[in-house]
């Protein structure tokens, strides 16, 4: 099943929209993300809301309607350098997709190591 473009930018508006409202913030933000990344061909910055897990400096995130979304491509094969909004701060890490033998996609990002404070 693909979504409309249109569809997907409005959703991800509203969710950002929840993310940052005083009142479900706290609560959203546990299981919901932003991932920047720059497009490998556009060379463009991008920004989108993602749902992820975390074990510790490992994130995954599952990739809904891979068909109508493009973002995770950009991190096949070797995967690309992405940047996660967790715990109030931008992380820097590593991301690597990988789509299974049906279709469903995954994407895995090892965070970088950050110095102790």
């Amino acid at each position: 099943m693909e979504l409309p473009k249109g569809t997907v930018r409005r959703v991800n508006a509203c969710v950002l929209r929840l993310r940052d409202s005083p009142r479900f913030g706290r609560v959203v933000r546990r299981r919901l993300t932003v991932v920047t990344y720059t497009g490998r061909r556009s060379g463009k910055t991008f920004s989108t809301p993602v749902a992820y897990r975390r074990s510790g400096e490992t994130v995954t995130i599952g990739v809904q309607f891979p068909g109508a979304k493009a973002w995770w491509r950009n991190f096949l094969g070797a995967g690309g350098p992405i940047s996660l909004h967790l715990d109030g701060e931008d992380r820097p890490g590593h991301a690597v997709s990988h789509r299974d033998d049906k279709g469903r996609v995954t994407v895995t990002v090892t965070l970088e190591h950050r110095p102790a404070r």
